[in-house]
């Protein structure tokens, strides 16, 4: 209890040494969040790029400025390393490693193995160890208590284990690493009390949950709960389409109902790495279980088709015209997962770029933060400068991702012909197809009709 105690003692008075294990979208901000509080925090990375960056004071992550870092830096509170041995002087470790999915859509685990193996050969007695990656329900027992513990380290006298999911939306301008709610599963009582002395010296609001696997399943509840939804609506917009009506318009007339409905948007599929992934983590667990989850299965399915949902579109859309997809001039508008960020993972204008060429389609890609991507063969494929006038010269402009930058009236203007899969360019051109709006290219007028 002695220990115990002075560890807390440690985290309520920012007397602790922090170390973050990954120095990614969401190592980074916790790490700077720490740092801002007054906690003197350890960056520990295994990329010799990241490690230079960090002590340069130059953020890679888009919702860290290189100012906010560098004065952190400058201060001597964030210091990053590639030297594991660093590690021993952490009271807290917290993990925040990729965990993305093998060729074969299984989890891939194995950057949390090397970080656990890293930590076992590091760590000094009376540390707590909290894992952030998203993952099954179980890793924290199975892949952080069990291998600490099978080399003599006891529980709640040596070491602690806790679990809490990361929760970065990156660009949201509202809601950050601080005032986010952070939900906390410990092992143990003790290791709950140290959790939330840990998080509770910079989150704003800690949710204490039952136990690790709670917190685990909570993670992948969130997410897959927005993939099938994401998935109904993504297929609604293709049955609209064969009934020639307008989702967009059902959408904002069903949205009008202030209970029971809550509103999700059709779009050319998911991305980033939660929504695209969580999902097979959840299925993949549950098959261990015996227990096959269609309703999982069934929304992936329907999410990673919407891709080839909008080269189908696109094909249509300039056979429209009297022009054939293959051999036209094709410019995808952002290629990041979502608007005003810069990321890549999982974004589904990759799937919609590479079908395109497979097509015969000539494609480019203009994207003022994403600016380019390595595509699987290794080609490197870069962003077209953002000159409006040379719109025109595209036989289709897809709009993918319409980020802030982008001057709507000018792709309006300068663009021959436009297939809109987000509804952002509205309804008042005859150059404009919608995804998930019948044919797209005339509305049906009411002064048009006899009523009788």
């Amino acid at each position: 209890m002695e220990k115990l105690e002075e560890l807390k003692y440690k985290l309520n008075n920012k007397k602790a040494i922090i170390a973050i294990m990954g120095l990614g979208y969401v190592g980074l901000p916790l790490a700077v969040s720490f740092a801002e509080k007054g906690f003197q925090v350890i960056g520990y990375d295994p990329s010799e790029r990241k490690i230079d960056l960090v002590n340069r004071g130059e953020s890679d992550i888009m919702d860290i400025s290189s100012e906010r870092l560098k004065q952190l830096v400058d201060a001597k509170k964030l210091e990053a390393t590639l030297n594991p041995a660093e590690l021993k002087r952490a009271d807290a470790i917290i993990i925040c490693v990729p965990t993305p999915l093998t060729k074969s859509y299984e989890p891939d685990i194995s950057y949390i193995v090397s970080a656990v193996d890293t930590i076992r050969e590091n760590m000094s007695s009376n540390t707590i160890v909290v894992l952030e990656s998203t993952t099954y329900p179980g890793t924290s027992k199975e892949l952080i208590y069990a291998p600490i513990a099978s080399d003599g380290w006891k529980l709640d006298e040596d070491f602690y284990v806790c679990y809490s999911p990361e929760r970065v939306d990156p660009g949201n301008q509202t809601y950050q690493t601080v005032n986010t709610p952070k939900v906390l599963g410990g092992m143990t009582p003790h290791a709950m009390d140290l959790g939330t002395a840990l998080y509770g010296q910079v989150i704003d609001q800690v949710i204490p949950v039952a136990s690790t696997e709670v917190a685990e399943m909570s993670k992948l509840l969130e997410n897959t709960f927005r993939s099938v939804n994401i998935a109904f609506i993504n297929e609604m917009a293709m049955l609209c389409e064969k009934l020639n009506i307008d989702v967009w318009e059902t959408i904002e007339a069903s949205s009008t109902k202030p209970f029971g409905f809550m509103r999700f948007n059709p779009g050319p599929g998911i991305g980033g790495h939660c929504i695209p992934l969580d999902p097979i983590y959840l299925s993949w667990k549950a098959k261990e279980s015996n227990f096959f989850s269609r309703f999982i299965e069934l929304a992936q399915e329907t999410n990673q088709q919407m891709p080839e949902n909008v080269v189908t579109k696109a094909m249509k859309t300039l056979n429209g015209q009297q022009k054939s997809l293959n051999g036209s001039r094709v410019l995808l508008l952002g290629m990041a997962y979502k608007e005003n960020i810069d990321d890549l993972r999982e974004s589904p204008s990759i799937p919609v770029f590479e079908n395109l060429r497979k097509a015969g389609a000539i494609v480019s890609f203009c994207d003022p933060f994403a600016t380019a991507y390595r595509a699987e063969d290794g080609e490197i494929h870069n962003t077209i400068p953002l000159v409006y006038e040379d719109f025109g010269m595209y036989d289709l402009v897809i709009v993918l991702t319409c980020h802030d930058v982008f001057d709507k009236e000018q792709i309006m203007t300068h663009s021959q012909l436009i297939l809109d899969t987000k509804n952002v360019m509205g309804q008042s051109s005859n150059k404009v197809v919608r995804l998930g709006s019948g044919n797209g290219l005339h509305q049906l007028k009411a002064e048009n009709l006899l009523l009788v």
